[in-house]
């Protein structure tokens, strides 16, 4: 089944209803931006080790992604997820602690900075091999159903560069053929780091290929929050339903480089006059004023409220202690028990 929301138009209809999350998911968003504003400046100022990957632009795809998750679901976020993460209840100083490197972070300060998770809470760490969270997260629910859980979900994200990817293909077959209760969020960029769409794919849309996978299908504009709300929240709950796989796929600009090392100069100038170029946190805020869904006032104390949050969250990270390598006791989660326990291996 293949069904379309794609606008072209900046400003939603004055007429639109306004979404129930619509102010829930802005501030998700404002502290997103907020907090990566302040990593960006922490990795040009050297004070961050490892990279930086912003999804600056992506904010309004990425929060609907985890706002509508609960208990129960299983999240895999990507690199440019911070406003889905924190919607889906990651501690924001958890964030600062991982990219400080504090033994006190969920990764304890191992590992890249971006590959944090909590597995146990239904979030799972990112792999950066793109394509394989698919047919990891498949595997997850699988695993959820064949030990009889119900009403779950499982959501991850993919740009459109790496659904070109041999796992990505593979992940999704599966999906279908195993009729998972799944959701997977494409975002096209238009450029996969430095290669545009015409070097990516020759379908018309990536939203072509859910028919043949089994999936349904779905575009939306991912500057326009309201639109990512609905679409995706919809999706979630066709897939909570019993309904087939879902794909969703976003048209939007990353208003950024690849990474912090990377200043896009490959991206030609007049790319910035299309209407997926749109900032959606720019977007959604005017859309706030023209509703007159709060003054001027409150929004200024969001603002600063992030500010406050963001600030907040490093300096207690900055406090804490960093690895001693020869005091860790580190070894995988599964194999924890067993060597407290030996006798249990048997």
């Amino acid at each position: 089944m293949l069904q379309t929301a794609r606008p072209k138009k900046k400003k939603a209809p004055t007429n639109a209803p306004v979404h129930e999350k619509y102010v829930e998911a802005f501030r998700w968003m404002l502290l997103a931006r907020t907090f990566e504003e302040k990593l960006a400046s922490m990795y040009r100022g050297g004070r961050i080790t490892g990279g930086v990957y912003v999804g600056k632009g992506q904010e309004a795809i990425s929060v609907a992604c985890g706002i509508f998750l609960q208990k129960g679901d299983v999240f895999a976020p990507l690199i440019r997820d911070q406003a889905g993460r924190s919607a889906f209840g990651e501690p924001l100083v958890d964030v600062a602690r991982t990219y400080l490197g504090t033994r006190t972070g969920p990764m304890r300060g191992r590992d890249g900075n971006i590959h944090r998770g909590k597995p146990r809470d239904g979030q799972l760490a990112m792999i950066s091999h793109l394509g394989a969270m698919i047919s990891v997260l498949v595997g997850s629910l699988m695993a959820k159903r064949g030990q009889g859980e119900k009403n779950f979900v499982g959501l991850t994200t993919i740009g459109e560069g790496g659904m070109q990817t041999g796992a990505s293909h593979e992940g999704l077959n599966i999906a279908a053929v195993e009729h998972v209760p799944l959701v997977v969020v494409a975002t096209n960029n238009h450029y996969a780091y430095s290669t545009p769409n015409d070097r990516e794919f020759a379908c018309a849309s990536l939203v072509d290929r859910a028919r043949g996978y089994g999936f349904e299908g779905y575009e939306l504009d991912g500057t326009d929050l309201a639109q990512c709300l609905d679409v995706i929240g919809t999706a979630v709950k066709r897939a909570r339903a019993g309904r087939p796989p879902q794909l969703v796929v976003a048209s939007v600009l990353r208003l950024a480089g690849h990474g912090e090392h990377d200043d896009f100069s490959y991206v030609p100038k007049e790319i910035y006059g299309e209407s997926f170029a749109y900032d959606c946190v720019q977007r959604a805020q005017e859309f706030i004023k023209e509703r007159e869904l709060v003054d001027s006032a409150t929004l200024q104390a969001w603002r600063e409220d992030a500010v406050r949050q963001v600030d907040e969250a490093f300096a207690m990270a900055q406090k804490e202690p960093t690895p001693k390598g020869e005091e860790e006791d580190w070894c995988a989660i599964s194999t924890r028990g067993l060597l407290d326990h030996p006798e249990e291996q048997e």
